[in-house]
């Protein structure tokens, strides 16, 4: 669910930034996503496009601006949690010869913001900077904070042949921040990936929650 703050122009601002953030959109496609009035959704755009927060490509269609970049290397600076997590991350990875990743919430998405290969030919490839739904996986719910213990788990939910366990960063106020999964083939992970290796992922979204 996309947040509302009671500050209408924020709120719609943000609603267009997401929704070109799952891809780049004509107007009409920026209006049909966002649900916003034509004109709304026009003006919206090119104010932030104005900002440098939005940019057209090619075909014309908006796309996510250089301003954001810029913003975003300084907020990881600030908040470098992808550096903090990556010997987490790491050995999480080593412990269970599994892939490992780092998600973020993005309004009604996921980001992968950090993604470390299994050593194993057959694998489950996660590309840093991917956006899945977050209604759909175990990183997803674990987000939502619909975690019914420390971990959860999830079997083929998204993709065929797959599975995954995750578990929740919290901030020191007790905010779920990010979400720190292992994904495989089933022939590996089982089709009770939680009972194999949820205590570990737990135990690792733990050692980086204490980081923060």
């Amino acid at each position: 669910m996309d947040i509302v703050t009671g500050v209408g122009v924020l709120d719609k601002a943000v609603l267009v930034l997401r929704a070109v953030a799952e891809r780049p959109l004509s107007l009409a496609a920026l209006q049909s996503t966002t649900g916003l009035p034509r004109a709304t959704a026009h003006r919206l755009a090119v104010a932030l496009e104005t900002h440098g927060l939005l940019r057209r490509d090619d075909d014309g269609r908006f796309d996510l601006g250089p301003e954001l970049a810029s913003l975003g290397r300084v907020a990881a600076q600030r908040f470098p949690l992808a550096d903090l997590a990556l010997p987490v991350i790491e050995g999480l990875r080593d412990a269970t010869g599994e892939s490992a990743q780092l998600f973020v919430r993005e309004g009604t998405a996921r980001r992968c913001v950090l993604s470390l290969q299994s050593p194993h030919a057959l694998r489950w490839i996660v590309p840093e900077g991917v956006l899945f739904p977050l209604d759909v996986g175990s990183a997803g719910r674990a987000l939502s904070g619909s975690a019914d213990a420390h971990w959860v788990e999830s079997v083929e939910e998204r993709e065929a042949g797959v599975a995954s366990v995750s578990a929740p960063v919290t901030s020191p106020s007790g905010d779920v921040i990010a979400a720190v999964s292992v994904s495989g083939p089933i022939e590996r992970m089982s089709r009770q990936p939680g009972r194999v290796f949820g205590d570990r992922v737990a135990a690792a979204a733990h050692s980086l929650s204490a980081l923060l």
